[in-house]
């Protein structure tokens, strides 16, 4: 049922939640009772000034009969349908009960919204947890001294020929390991135990430089501008507040590095005239270009307009670089999704993967996937070379077709009888 169809659902919802009885409104607003009946059970279709006077009747906007619920609480509830499993008629009728259950269909799509935070919420917190660097340096440390500390104990307890100078040694070394368990203590309590209305930090040099990055806009007019990379890397580097760590500042030069090259190679300007040309299409623009997929799909990322994404892996199937786009996960710490085309473009040094695909998650958006991998470094006899992937991220037009299913890391996905799973996922059932 279109949604035009459903003005007199809304009309006798509104009156109902006005404590109007049918015969008094259709008295007020000039016709009869038998009439507005009708109307209300969408057998007349209705307008004009008809409208005009229900509406002012009802004190409410001639919209909100016409048009009823937003596009937004719609979706919500096709999303709360999809993730119930609901099939048949029923699925298709978001915007009748939405029409003629306003009420109750704010409620449930708050509690669908809600559901949705509380899992992004546990999936962050589990992925923390499991790969979170400072926590898991935390807790060697606090392993590793207390083991030291058992140890040492252990040869005071069960030798009692110990000459009194090493007696004493002993006795120092547990006072100086049980003062950095108590300091390793207190650190991971005030870390675990942080203001959680505070700035965020970042726990990891990959979280500085993607820090880094954003404050920036992942564009460098220097860069841009052909000035000398050596000295605007440096430049810009020191000057980052968001890089504190050496192994930041080392991947952070590695890609302005980066960026620089692809700069002199292909400037924005041409990139854009291209795209202007002949469309958005990366294997044509390389074409037209006579650039490598690669360099192109790095650029196509630069352009602000063009709203993509980037993910970029080396050989190793490690993530060395992320440019987020809304409603793509990819996970800070530990593996990616194997079903990305970025892996199968990994595996097919020289070709372009294409592909559609949607992450598995509350907002099941769709993607444009472009994926290429080059060689990297100077070759050499006997050495296979190194490799790196590139992944652009591009929105895919809304009901745009069939896309694949991915998700984003085997802990948080749930689809149970996926063959590339690696470990179960704390969303299915039984973990």
């Amino acid at each position: 049922m279109v949604r035009e169809a459903l003005t007199g659902s809304r009309i006798r919802e509104r009156r109902v939640m006005a404590g109007q009885k049918q015969a008094n409104l259709a008295r007020q607003i000039g016709i009869s009772a038998s009439y507005l009946n009708l109307i209300e059970h969408n057998r007349r279709r209705i307008g004009g000034k008809l409208l005009l006077n229900i509406a002012a009747a009802l004190g409410v906007e001639p919209q909100a009969l016409t048009e009823g619920a937003e596009a937004a609480l719609i979706a919500t509830l096709r999303e709360a349908a999809m993730d119930a499993g609901l099939t048949g008629p029923d699925a298709s009728r978001a915007d009748e009960f939405a029409g003629r259950f306003p009420g109750w269909a704010d409620v449930l799509a708050g509690t669908r919204r809600r559901i949705a935070a509380l899992e992004q919420t546990v999936e962050a917190l589990t992925d923390r947890l499991a790969h979170d660097p400072h926590l898991a340096a935390s807790m060697h440390e606090l392993l590793t001294t207390a083991a030291a500390i058992r140890s040492t104990a252990s040869i005071l307890a069960e030798t009692k020929t110990l000459q009194p100078e090493w007696r004493d040694r002993f006795h120092a070394n547990i006072n100086e390991d049980s003062r950095r368990l108590s300091d390793s203590a207190q650190a991971l309590v005030a870390y675990l135990d942080s203001n959680p209305e505070a700035p965020e930090t970042a726990s990891s040099p990959q979280e500085e430089v993607e820090a880094f990055l954003t404050a920036h806009g992942f564009h460098f007019d220097a860069l841009e501008n052909g000035d000398d990379v050596a000295e605007v890397v440096e430049a810009v580097v020191m000057q980052a507040p968001q890089l504190q760590s050496l192994a930041a500042q080392h991947i952070a030069r590695a890609v302005l590095h980066q960026v620089g090259r692809d700069a002199a190679r292909l400037s924005i300007s041409d990139l854009r005239a291209a795209v202007a040309e002949v469309g958005s299409d990366p294997v044509t623009l390389a074409r037209k270009l006579r650039q490598p997929v690669v360099r192109v799909l790095r650029r196509l990322a630069a352009l602000p307009e063009h709203g993509a994404g980037l993910v970029v892996c080396d050989r190793s199937g490690t993530v060395i670089f992320r440019k987020s786009i809304e409603a793509f996960t990819v996970p800070r710490h530990g593996a990616c999704c194997p079903l990305w085309p970025l892996f199968a473009a990994l595996g097919q040094h020289g070709a372009v993967v294409a592909g559609r695909v949607s992450q598995m998650g509350p907002a099941q958006a769709q993607f444009d996937c472009f994926a290429a991998s080059e060689a990297i470094g100077t070759p050499s006899y006997n050495t296979p070379p190194l490799v790196q992937a590139v992944m652009l991220l591009v929105p895919a037009p809304t009901d745009s077709g069939a896309a694949q299913l991915v998700g984003s890391t085997c802990r948080i996905c749930p689809h149970d009888d996926c063959g590339a799973r690696r470990e179960p996922s704390i969303l299915a059932k039984g973990v």
